[in-house]
């Protein structure tokens, strides 16, 4: 399976069979525009306007923007209640966690989390293969709250997302903050803005940091 990072916190995640899930579309507000892509299923993680632009994806996909189970088109997916902030979702409300099965693979996108990292949620993503995971702070966790997320759900790979880049204005840190908590070997700089992975790419012995470029069409 395939996972390209459209920018901020918006990914396209293609099973072999070609079935298509696009995450967290956004409007062009924060810097840069939102590709035009395809898909068959899009996720939306919150109601806020740099996740929820779903225009920008054709296709007429089918929309997932509340809690539960599903199965489309031989992906199986689940969305689990979490909140926006740090306070039961007092100040932003609520997210949802996506965790997505394609090819074998779990991967997990973590939409715009708040809330702090807890046994009972780290037990109910876990186990995960790939972590999509916001690290810019302000809005979500920053970036020792991602790294703790890390080193407990333990995922072979991690991708962060929703970070400052010199495209994005909005008030968020830059992914350098996240990269100096981990070794320098363990940081894979792709230089593409896509991955490829196989189930038997995964050896459960490290977690590896895979920095993409952002896709434009």
């Amino acid at each position: 399976m395939k996972i390209t990072w459209l920018g901020h916190s918006s990914f396209r995640l293609v099973e072999s069979t070609g079935t298509t899930v696009v995450t967290d579309p956004y409007d062009a507000y924060i810097g840069y525009e939102m590709p035009e892509v395809s898909a068959d299923i899009v996720t939306v993680s919150h109601s806020h306007r740099d996740h929820n632009k779903v225009s920008r994806v054709s296709g007429s996909p089918e929309i997932l923007s509340h809690a539960g189970a599903y199965d489309i088109s031989g992906v199986h997916i689940l969305a689990r209640r979490t909140y926006h902030d740090g306070e039961e979702g007092s100040r932003r409300g609520e997210n949802l966690v996506f965790k997505f099965r394609m090819d074998g693979v779990d991967i997990c996108h973590m939409g715009d989390i708040g809330e702090e990292c807890t046994a009972m949620l780290v037990d109910s993503i876990a186990p995960v293969n790939v972590l999509l995971i916001p690290v810019g702070g302000t809005y979500t966790i920053d970036a020792e709250q991602a790294k703790e997320f890390v080193d407990r759900i333990m995922p072979d790979v991690v991708i962060p997302m929703h970070y400052r880049t010199k495209d994005c204005n909005m008030d968020i840190d830059r992914l350098s903050d996240f990269l100096d908590l981990f070794e320098d070997e363990d940081i894979v700089y792709t230089e593409s803005d896509t991955v490829e992975f196989d189930r038997a790419d995964f050896d459960g012995e490290s977690t590896k940091v895979f920095v993409l470029e952002r896709f434009s069409d």
